[in-house]
């Protein structure tokens, strides 16, 4: 592991076996303290430090003086309708502008997207299958009737093999190259703020829940375990700010 070898780089001139508690809690401390590690980071480090000595070396269970970071919990973050038309309405190339309407209409993650085969388009239902998702599971979502015909006038002339979108010598499209297509149209849109894959699924989530769809509903389009994960939407959904009454506005009656 990474973590653990950078650890035992660091101490490259000792044996790991004498090292004690206070030299591991003074590495992990300049790690926070000069390179400013996430928690994230931290937690991992942590426990590859701990794996060599409680589980390869059979040490009891080490004690570590500084806290263990809580996990982060951030929010997601959403582009509004108005900034998805931009964006879309940008791309002149219709194979680019088929993968990011794709992403934003079916709340697709970015390698969902680029796994689709030409098959998963179910036009007799409307929906599109996704298959062996993250946690290896399938779950269909929604295909718009805009969404169709744009796809259909991207099949007409692309005449895609195997996979929905494919690179120019065949195969799978590049992840990457969606990544790029996105800022570029953003860039074009004059949107420019960071935009990622990920964000058009964040705001097709945010989006059907501020029109009013079940969460439950939304779980399921968007391939959730837990409606925990789910419900974070509705800490970034503007319907529910827009009813809250700034007590500001008292000042202005």
């Amino acid at each position: 592991m990474a973590y653990f070898k950078a650890f035992s780089n660091h101490f490259s001139g000792h044996n790991l076996e004498n090292l004690t508690s206070a030299h591991i809690n003074q590495y992990l401390l300049a790690l926070i303290r000069d390179r400013a590690i996430s928690s994230s980071q931290q937690n991992q480090r942590i426990n590859a430090i701990k794996f060599y000595y409680e589980k390869v070396l059979g040490r009891q269970k080490l004690i570590f003086d500084i806290p263990r970071p809580a996990k982060e919990h951030k929010l997601p973050r959403v582009l509004s309708k108005n900034e998805i038309r931009r964006i879309l309405g940008a791309c002149t190339n219709l194979k680019h502008r088929c993968i990011l309407t794709l992403i934003y209409s079916a709340g697709l993650r970015r390698s969902e997207c680029i796994d689709l085969k030409i098959t998963d388009i179910d036009s007799d239902r409307m929906v599109i299958h996704i298959n062996g998702a993250k946690g290896k599971k399938d779950r269909v979502s929604l295909l718009s009737e805009n969404t169709l015909i744009l796809l259909r006038e991207y099949y007409k002339v692309y005449k895609p093999k195997e996979y929905l979108f494919e690179g120019a010598h065949g195969g799978k499209y590049s992840p990457a190259s969606i990544g790029m297509i996105l800022k570029r149209a953003a860039s074009q849109a004059g949107i420019f703020k960071t935009v990622t894959p990920h964000m058009l699924r964040h705001s097709f989530a945010t989006h059907l829940l501020e029109q009013g769809t079940d969460l439950r509903y939304i779980q399921e389009l968007l391939g959730h375990n837990s409606s925990k994960t789910t419900e974070i939407y509705t800490h970034v959904s503007k319907k529910a700010l827009a009813n809250i009454k700034n007590p500001v506005d008292d000042f202005f009656e």
